[in-house]
């Protein structure tokens, strides 16, 4: 008997299921998992704990009841968004063409990226003190991408000369572009003429072109 292939997404959960919630208590907790990515995209993760908690629409006694140390959310931010990217790849390739899908799943990578540099002060500090969450979404992204590559390599899409590491590597360079106003507008537009690379060459792109 064949077993299936796990997806993505249930590749992507975490190791240790986290404590049942009450509804109310879950959906304070996503809005405030949600407000904190974009409060440290935007701002750094030096963000104030208390604005965050007013701009959820919560007191600050109920954030640190979810997460009793500024280290604490950003690790559940930084998991969350990991999780969210990966499990993005399956829905994407149920929705859209692979080529598409790869185009769209790449432009939600500019958004991780942004959460990312917001972070990477107290990413930095967590490396040395919390090796459990790196190891646990380690290779995740990597898997999640190589995924959508080779079904646009499959269907002919993009070109076959490529390896998925190689994407990554080049996704991964828009990290460390200078933090100007501009950042996320220019990222996408790169991110799209490497897709428009990627594109360039495939057996699609040559059937379609005119003698």
């Amino acid at each position: 008997m064949t077993t299936k292939p796990p997806t993505i997404s249930e590749e992507a959960r975490p190791v240790a299921p986290e404590k049942r919630l009450r509804a109310d208590a879950r959906r304070n907790r996503d809005k405030l998992l949600e407000t904190a990515r974009t409060a440290f995209a935007e701002h750094g993760v030096d963000t104030s704990l208390e604005d965050i908690a007013r701009r959820a629409g919560v007191g600050i006694g109920t954030l640190y009841r979810h997460f009793p140390t500024r280290e604490h959310l950003v690790e559940m931010v930084y998991r969350r968004e990991v999780e969210a990217l990966c499990a993005a790849a399956d829905d994407l390739a149920r929705q859209h063409a692979p080529d598409a899908a790869l185009a769209e799943w790449m432009q939600r990578f500019v958004d991780y990226i942004a959460a990312k540099r917001g972070m990477a002060s107290s990413l930095r500090i967590l490396l040395t003190s919390n090796s459990e969450l790196f190891a646990d979404v380690s290779g995740m992204v990597a898997l999640a991408l190589r995924r959508l590559v080779d079904a646009a390599v499959a269907d002919g899409s993009i070109r076959g000369d490529i390896e998925s590491s190689d994407v990554l590597h080049a996704l991964s360079g828009i990290y460390s572009a200078p933090d100007t106003p501009d950042w996320r507008d220019r990222s996408r537009r790169l991110v799209s003429l490497l897709m428009d690379g990627l594109r360039w060459g495939s057996p699609k792109a040559g059937a379609n072109r005119k003698p």
